[in-house]
C-alpha cells in the first residue's frame, strides 16, 4: 500500500498538470472500487469545473475545484494514478477518467478495487477535518505531532511502539515501510510497549520520523511492486533500507544478522542489537 511518501509524490506530481485545467468529462468503468463511485456527484460537482489546488491529508489526494468543491481519491493497496492523451486505449482496471480541456486524461486505475474516491460539494468541503478526517490524527510533519503529544496517547497503552505508530488516529501516513526504517534510525525496538517510552525516546521518534520521511519523499517513494507516480516514474528509496526486507541480511551499522517477526498482523524488521 502507498504510504505518505508516495502519496506525497503522486500529489506533487500532479499539482503542475491539473492545477489551472478545467475537467471537462468523466469516465467510469461501472465497477466498485472500496465504496460505490459517486458518478451522479461527480458529474454535479466537478464536470465543467477548472482545478485550483491539488493536496495531501493522510493518505488522500485533494483535488479543490473553483467553487470549492473537493474530489478525494484514495489509492487503496494497488492504486495509481497517471496522464494519457485521450485517444490511449483504455487499460483493464482503469476505474475513473477525468478528461481535461487540453485533451489529456488522468486515469485512476486499481487492480484489486480497495481504493475510493469521494466528492464533496463546496459547503461540504468546509467541514472535511471535523468530519471526514476526525478520526484522523495530526500529520508528521505538522507542529501537533510532538514528543509530549506521542507520551500523552501512548500513556497506559501496552501495544508495541511499531503497531502505536501505525495506527492512523495517532499519526497520519506512516505504514509498515517507514514504521520499521524509523524505530531503527531511534534505536528503538518495534516490541516495546508503547508507555514505556520516555520523552527522549519520543522525541528521536519525531525527530526520525520527519527526517526518513523526507528522505523518502525526495527519492520518489518506494517501489516495492508497481508504485510509479503520476509521470509513470519509479521511486528508488528503497535502497535506503536498513532493515526493511532485509531479513539475514548483516545490520549495516553492528553486523548483526536482522531479524523478522510478525507484529500486529505486519512484517516487522529490526536489529536486535541496535534496538534492544
Amino acid at each position: 500500500m502507498p504510504e505518505l511518501p508516495e502519496v506525497e509524490v503522486i500529489c506533487r506530481g500532479l499539482r503542475p498538470h491539473l492545477v489551472g485545467r478545467t475537467i471537462t468529462r468523466i469516465g467510469h468503468s461501472g465497477l466498485q472500487l472500496r465504496t460505490p463511485v459517486p458518478v451522479d456527484e461527480l458529474n454535479r460537482h466537478i464536470v465543467n469545473q477548472a482545478v485550483t489546488d491539488v493536496d495531501r491529508r493522510a493518505k488522500y489526494l485533494i483535488i479543490t475545484m473553483q467553487d470549492e468543491a473537493k474530489l478525494l481519491i484514495h489509492l487503496g493497496m494497488s492504486g495509481r494514478l497517471g496522464f494519457f492523451p485521450q485517444q490511449t486505449p483504455t487499460a483493464r482496471h482503469d476505474h475513473l477518467c477525468l478528461l481535461l480541456d487540453n485533451g489529456i486524461e488522468l486515469r485512476f486505475n486499481d487492480a484489486r478495487r480497495f481504493g475510493a474516491v469521494h466528492v464533496f460539494s463546496g459547503t461540504e468541503a468546509t467541514d472535511l477535518e471535523p468530519t471526514f478526517f476526525a478520526q484522523s490524527g495530526p500529520e508528521p510533519f505538522s507542529q501537533a505531532y510532538s514528543a509530549p503529544y506521542l507520551m500523552e496517547k501512548a500513556r497506559g497503552r501496552q501495544s508495541p511502539v511499531k503497531v502505536f505508530l501505525m495506527t492512523n488516529e495517532i499519526v497520519v501516513g506512516i505504514g509498515n515501510i517507514y514504521a520499521n526504517e524509523i524505530l531503527f534510525a531511534a534505536r528503538i525496538s518495534p516490541t516495546r510497549h508503547s508507555a514505556t517510552l520516555s520523552l527522549a525516546e519520543w522525541r528521536r521518534i519525531v525527530t526520525k520520523s520527519r527526517l526518513i520521511l523526507e528522505q523518502a519523499i525526495d527519492c520518489g517513494g518506494s517501489t516495492i511492486s508497481d508504485f510509479a507516480n503520476a509521470n509513470h516514474e519509479s521511486g528508488y528509496f528503497q535502497v535506503n533500507f536498513r532493515v526493511y526486507d532485509r531479513k539475514g541480511q548483516p545490520c549495516l551499522t553492528c553486523g548483526r544478522a536482522i531479524e523478522k517477526i510478525q507484529l500486529g498482523g505486519r512484517a516487522c524488521y529490526f536489529c536486535p542489537k541496535c534496538q534492544k
